[in-house]
């Protein structure tokens, strides 16, 4: 499994953002989310009774030395993306840390756009949704329309998470949102899951049909994870669905 050892990490090459510098609010040597999917990269959540989140003081002097030394090269990255070891939205100043970030990016590179991948699951929350809202690519999860599947491939840590409930929470956005759809298969416990079957896209659909994303972004395994019965969708696959919700009038990318 890979962890971010760092707050600032990359730039690296994104299969589906282009050249992104990532922004870790996270322990560096843990993985701490309120979701603990099959597929994370960075594995199971780690168990631990204190959280030592950066400081925003600290990300935004890492941020500005970073930025600096990449505009100086000739660098510019054309992401500024919050990732790295779990839901960065539970860092207690998330809010704070986007403005700071913001304010650095209309410094150093205005052309950059500010990215947030994030699981979805904080999003009731007024301070979550109010920093979401000022993002450019505002990237929000939602792996199935049906609960089971998705309680199976994402095992949510809260019990209030359920389909119903995600739905109505991203509908708030009004459109200003990407979505981000893992299609995988496999077996975890005994259960079977497939979230490429009629039934499931269908479902999937529906829900997009609701949330109304400005741009949906669908792909499948690409690193190692920590269940390792996982199926990866190949890119053939991947297209099929895509042009179902294109069909829909849904702007589609597909990184197989």
């Amino acid at each position: 499994m890979i962890l971010f050892d760092q707050v600032i990490f990359g730039p690296i090459r994104s299969r589906r953002l282009g050249l992104s510098l990532g922004v870790n609010l996270l322990p560096i040597d843990a993985k701490i989310c309120s979701f603990n999917c099959l597929y994370c990269e960075c594995g199971f959540n780690t168990t631990m009774k204190e959280f030592p989140f950066p400081t925003r003081e600290q990300v935004a002097g890492i941020l500005e030395t970073k930025l600096s030394q990449m505009v100086a090269d000739g660098e510019i990255p054309n992401v500024i993306t919050f990732a790295g070891n779990g839901e960065p939205t539970l860092h207690p100043q998330f809010e704070d840390i986007i403005d700071d970030t913001i304010a650095l990016r209309n410094r150093f590179c205005p052309s950059a756009k500010v990215s947030v991948l994030s699981n979805s699951t904080r999003v009731h929350k007024p301070h979550i949704f109010s920093a979401l809202s000022k993002v450019d690519n505002n990237i929000l999860k939602f792996d199935s329309a049906i609960d089971r599947t998705m309680k199976l491939i994402d095992q949510p840590v809260g019990k209030h998470i359920n389909v119903e409930w995600l739905i109505d929470q991203l509908r708030r956005f009004e459109g200003k949102l990407i979505i981000q759809t893992m299609f995988i298969r496999g077996v975890y416990n005994n259960e079977a899951f497939d979230n490429t079957t009629d039934v499931e896209v269908e479902a999937w659909l529906n829900a997009m049909e609701q949330i109304k994303p400005q741009q949906i972004m669908i792909y499948s395994l690409d690193r190692e994870a920590p269940v390792k019965n996982l199926q990866k969708v190949n890119v053939d696959e991947l297209n099929l669905i895509a042009e179902k919700a294109r069909n829909r009038g849904f702007l589609v990318s597909v990184a197989g």
